[in-house]
C-alpha cells in the first residue's frame, strides 16, 4: 500500500508539471495542448478517484471512526485534486475548440463542493455530510424493553407486514425521532455551505446547480407537465387504496374524503405501497403476483437472486458482471455485527474493472426489484468504461436510474416469472392482468408525487423559499399536497421528518427517480418495438432479445459524451421525456380504478388542510370556514 502511495504522488507530480509546461509552451488558445492535458488529468483522475472510493467503501461496509476519518481524508483529497484541475482547465481559452474539448473542460470547471474556495468550508462540509450519514446508518431505536431494531431489516419488515395501527406509529415515529431531529442543526449549516459551493460553481443555490446537470433552463417546467400528465393515475389509485385501508382500520382512522396516515402504506417513507397487495389486488381468486412466498419456500438467497438479474443482463448480450463484482461486492449484512450503510447502492472504483453493490438484500419481491435496479447502474459503468473519466455519467442522472428498472418491467410480467419458475402458473385473462398492473401501480405509480416532492422541498430550502423556521412544516405541506398523506401524530418544529430518508442526509438529489419512473416506460416501449413484440405492452418480455440489446447498449456507451436528448433519440426516436408510454402500459388499471371508485361513491382527492391523525383517537378533516357556517345555520334552523 506504501508503495501505491509513493507511485501515485510521483505520478500527480508528474502529471502537474506536464500539464503546466504543455499549457505555457503551446499557449493557453491551442487546442492541442488542452487534448494533452485532458489526457493526462484523465490518467491522473482514475487514480485519484479510486482511492476516494475505496476509503468510502471501507467506510460504508465497516463503519468505524478509523473508517470514517479515512473516508473524509480520502475525499477531501479528491476535492483538491478536482480544484487544482479546475484551475489548469480555466487558463484555456475556448475559442475556436472543437464541442468535444469544450464539453470536457467544461465538466472539470463545474466541480460541486470542491470548488469551494475556503479549505476549512471545504473540510467542514465534507465532514457534516460524514456525520449525517453515520447517523442514519447506525441509528437504532429501542423499546422500553432494552430490544433495538436497525432500520434493515427490523423496521423496514416491520412497516411491510404488520397491520397493527400502534406497532407501525411506534416504528414510524421512532425511527423519526432516532435520525431526523438530530440532523436538523447539521442541515441548516449544510444548506448555508451548498449554496456557497453552488455559487463558486456560477449558479446562484445548490437546487440550481443541480438542474443544470439535466443541460435544460426548464427543468422545473418540464417535470411539472409530466407531474400534471400523471396526477390523475395516482389520485385514483389514492382513492381506491384509501377505500382497502378504510376496511382494515375504520373510520377510527381512515376518512374516506381524506388523506392517508403515513405509517400504514407498507413503507417507512409511503414512497411505495407494493406491500398492501394483499389487500389491493383486484381478484383475490386469481394467483398471487407477489413472488415472496415463492423466494423464500424455494430458499433463494440473495446471491441468487443476483444471478438471476445477471443472466437476463446476459441474455439481451448485454456484459456479464465480472469477477470482481462477485468477489467484492457486498450482497447481503455480514454476519459479524459490525455497522454498514445498509441503503442499496452501485460502485464504480474508475479503474475500468472494478464494479460493485453494496445491499442488505432481503428475500422478498421487493428487493428482487431493487436487484435488478442496482444491476442497471453496474451495467451502465460496465458500458461507459473506456469512456474518459468525466463521461462516465448517465445521459443525464434520471437516465441511469431507469436501465435497471426497464430491464424490471419485463422480468416483473407473469409469464417471465412463470419461465424462470418463480411463478407456479399463468392464466391469460383480464382479471389476472389487472392483478399484475395493480402490483405494478402499488410500487411505480405510487411513487411518483414522492419522487417529485423530494427536490422541490430542497430546491426551495436552497433559494430561500422555505426558511429554517418551516423546515419540516413545509415538508408536510408538500406531502399533503402531492401525495395526500399526513403524519400519525401532530409534528412541529422541533422535528425534521425530511432527514428520516436517506438522501437527505446524504446529499443525494432525488428527481432523477421521478425521471426515470417516467422515461424507463419510454424506453420499455421502444425496446419492445425493437424485440418485435406484439400486444399490450404490459405483457411484453423483452428476454433474449439481441435487438433490444444492441438497442440499448448503444445508447449506454455514450455515457454523457453528448447532450441526453441525443440519448433519447437514439433509443425511442423523440428527443423529449413525455409520459404517454407509462399511461398507455397502464390503461386497463387506469379504466378499473375509475370505474371501482365511481361505484363505491369515492372521490379522488383530499382537503387541502387536514388534522394529523392521532395513533390514538384517528383523523378528522379540518372543517373549512363553509362547513362552519352550515352547521350553525344547521342549528339555528333547528333552535328556531
Amino acid at each position: 500500500m506504501a508503495g501505491l502511495n509513493w507511485l501515485s504522488m510521483a505520478v500527480s507530480l508528474a502529471t502537474l508539471i506536464t500539464m503546466m509546461s504543455t499549457t505555457s509552451v503551446l499557449g493557453n488558445n491551442n487546442e492541442t495542448a488542452a487534448i494533452i492535458f485532458l489526457e493526462d488529468y484523465n490518467q491522473q483522475a482514475m487514480v485519484e478517484y479510486f482511492k476516494s472510493v475505496s476509503a468510502s467503501w471501507d467506510y460504508n461496509t465497516n463503519i468505524t471512526v478509523y473508517n470514517q476519518e479515512q473516508s473524509v481524508a480520502a475525499s477531501l483529497a479528491a476535492s483538491n485534486f478536482d480544484n487544482e484541475m479546475r484551475t489548469q482547465a480555466l487558463q484555456f481559452d475556448q475559442t475556436g475548440f472543437s464541442d468535444n474539448t469544450k464539453r470536457l473542460l467544461g465538466k472539470l470547471i463545474y466541480i460541486g463542493d470542491a470548488a469551494l474556495e475556503n479549505q476549512e468550508d471545504l473540510e467542514e462540509l465534507t465532514n457534516l455530510l460524514s456525520d449525517m450519514e453515520t447517523r442514519y446508518a447506525t441509528g437504532k431505536p429501542c423499546k422500553e424493553d432494552g430490544t433495538c431494531y436497525s432500520l434493515e431489516p427490523d423496521l423496514t419488515r416491520i412497516m411491510a407486514e404488520s397491520r397493527d395501527y400502534q406497532e407501525l406509529y411506534w416504528a414510524w415515529d421512532a425511527w423519526r425521532d432516532e435520525v431526523g431531529a438530530p440532523a436538523r442543526q447539521d442541515y441548516v449549516r449544510y444548506v448555508e455551505l451548498k449554496n456557497m459551493a453552488a455559487q463558486a460553481n456560477d449558479q446562484p443555490d445548490n437546487g440550481a446547480y443541480w438542474r443544470s446537470w439535466y443541460e435544460v433552463d426548464n427543468l422545473e417546467e418540464m417535470t411539472e407537465e409530466l407531474y400534471n400528465q400523471l396526477t390523475p393515475l395516482y389520485t385514483n389509485l389514492h382513492a381506491y387504496v384509501r377505500r382497502k385501508l378504510y376496511n382494515v382500520y375504520g373510520s377510527d382512522y381512515i376518512n374516506l374524503r381524506g388523506p392517508i396516515p403515513a405509517h400504514i402504506l407498507g413503507n417507512m417513507w409511503a414512497q411505495s405501497w407494493l406491500q398492501l397487495l394483499d389487500l389491493c389486488q383486484p381478484f383475490p381468486n386469481k394467483p398471487s403476483v407477489d413472488i415472496t412466498p415463492v423466494l423464500i419456500e424455494k430458499g433463494y438467497t440473495p446471491l441468487q437472486m443476483f444471478q438471476v438479474s445477471d443472466e437476463f443482463f446476459a441474455s439481451l448480450g448485454l456484459i456479464p458482471m465480472p469477477e470482481e463484482f462477485w468477489n467484492e461486492s457486498m450482497l447481503e449484512r455480514p454476519s459479524d455485527g459490525r455497522d454498514v450503510v445498509c441503503h442499496a447502492s452501485a460502485w464504480d472504483f474508475y479503474n475500468q474493472k472494478d464494479f460493485r453493490i453494496k445491499q442488505c438484500t432481503d428475500i422478498t419481491m421487493d428487493d428482487f426489484i431493487t436487484v435488478h435496479h442496482e444491476m442497471g447502474h453496474v451495467e451502465y459503468y460496465l458500458q461507459y468504461k473506456d469512456q474518459p473519466v468525466k463521461y462516465r455519467r448517465g445521459a443525464n442522472p434520471g437516465f441511469h436510474e431507469a436501465v435497471g428498472d426497464v430491464l424490471a418491467l419485463s422480468v416483473s410480467t407473469p409469464a417471465h416469472l412463470k419461465a424462470v419458475g418463480l411463478l407456479d402458473e399463468v392464466e391469460d385473462d383480464e382479471e389476472a392482468d389487472l392483478n399484475f398492473l395493480m402490483s405494478m401501480a402499488l410500487d411505480k405509480i405510487a411513487f411518483l408525487p414522492f419522487g417529485y416532492l423530494m427536490d422541490r422541498y430542497r430546491w426551495r430550502i436552497f433559494d430561500g423559499t422555505t426558511p429554517e423556521s418551516k423546515y419540516n412544516e413545509d415538508w408536510w405541506k408538500l406531502r399533503l399536497q402531492y401525495q395526500g398523506i399526513i403524519p400519525p401524530v401532530t409534528r412541529t418544529e422541533e422535528d425534521f421528518d425530511p432527514a428520516a430518508k436517506f438522501h437527505i442526509p446524504s446529499d443525494v438529489p432525488y428527481i432523477r427517480y421521478f425521471i426515470s419512473f417516467v422515461i424507463q416506460f419510454q424506453f420499455h416501449d421502444a425496446l419492445c418495438k425493437a424485440a418485435g413484440h406484439v400486444g399490450p405492452l404490459h405483457k411484453c418480455d423483452i428476454y433474449q432479445s439481441r435487438e433490444a440489446g444492441t438497442l440499448l447498449s448503444d445508447m449506454l456507451k455514450k455515457g454523457s459524451s453528448e447532450p441526453w436528448p441525443n440519448a433519447m433519440e437514439a433509443i425511442t426516436g423523440s428527443r423529449e421525456m413525455n409520459a404517454t408510454a407509462l399511461v398507455t402500459y397502464f390503461q386497463p388499471l387506469i379504466d378499473y380504478l375509475e370505474a371501482e371508485n365511481e361505484r363505491n361513491g369515492d372521490i379522488a382527492g383530499w382537503p387541502e388542510t387536514y388534522t394529523p391523525a392521532d395513533p390514538n383517537f384517528g383523523v378528522t378533516v379540518q372543517p373549512s370556514t363553509t362547513a362552519i357556517f352550515l352547521c350553525i345555520f344547521i342549528i339555528l334552523a333547528r333552535i328556531f
